[in-house]
């Protein structure tokens, strides 16, 4: 069973999260958080596999709890809830690490698998995220040179992961749009991060915009 911990302060949204998830044979919410200091608590005080942290809490807010948890519990996987158009929140976040961000418009099958998809390890992230911070990183400008250094040992294979990646697409879109396995793809992914010294899906799309792998 994955064991999920859900925090948010408000009480509605973390029933309709609840719900959706018992809905899943293979996970429990085992725990429920009104702010950070409580998510930080139940962490430490039991075995959670995910905890799904609302970004903006009372008292200390998603970002300091999820460092926190980083810290206190690092088998706990950290997938924030954030509202479109957070891409500074999101990418503190990351820094202190988080795993995922899902928008808390996502539908419930989406949220179950992502769910069991940062279980396994993988990172999550809801493409509209990805875009935003993408043009956010368009604003700073890119290192165009340094990241086409870090791109030009890849094989062709992983360079085409890589520029639909870089575009928002999930692992199954990517699949799909190259004629590959779910698995292949990961394993694409895994090695690419391995090869550039990123550490996430979102320094993957960011380093593909650099390198100009989305111009056709």
């Amino acid at each position: 069973m994955i064991r999920v911990l859900i925090a948010d302060d408000e009480t509605l949204m973390r029933a309709g999260i609840r719900l959706i998830l018992e809905n899943a044979d293979d996970i429990e919410v085992v725990a429920e958080a009104a702010d950070g200091h409580e998510a930080v608590a139940a962490c430490r005080g039991q075995d959670i596999d995910v905890a799904l942290l609302d970004i903006q809490m009372p008292g200390r807010d998603g970002i300091a709890a999820a460092e926190d948890i980083a810290h206190a519990s690092p088998r706990t996987h950290v997938v924030m809830l954030t509202a479109f158009g957070e891409e500074q929140s999101v990418t503190r976040a990351l820094r202190v690490g988080a795993t995922g961000f899902l928008l808390k418009d996502t539908g419930p099958v989406e949220l179950i698998r992502s769910v069991r998809v940062a279980a396994s390890g993988d990172p999550v992230l809801a493409p509209r995220i990805t875009r935003g911070l993408l043009e956010r990183h368009v604003l700073s400008g890119p290192d165009t040179d340094a990241a086409q250094r870090r791109t030009e040992d890849l094989t062709t294979a992983e360079r085409d992961v890589l520029r639909l990646l870089g575009t928002g697409l999930s692992n199954t879109e990517i699949a799909d749009r190259l004629h590959l396995s779910a698995s292949t793809v990961k394993a694409h992914i895994s090695r690419i991060l391995t090869r550039t010294g990123r550490t996430n899906r979102v320094q993957l799309a960011v380093l593909a915009h650099d390198a100009g792998l989305l111009v056709d």
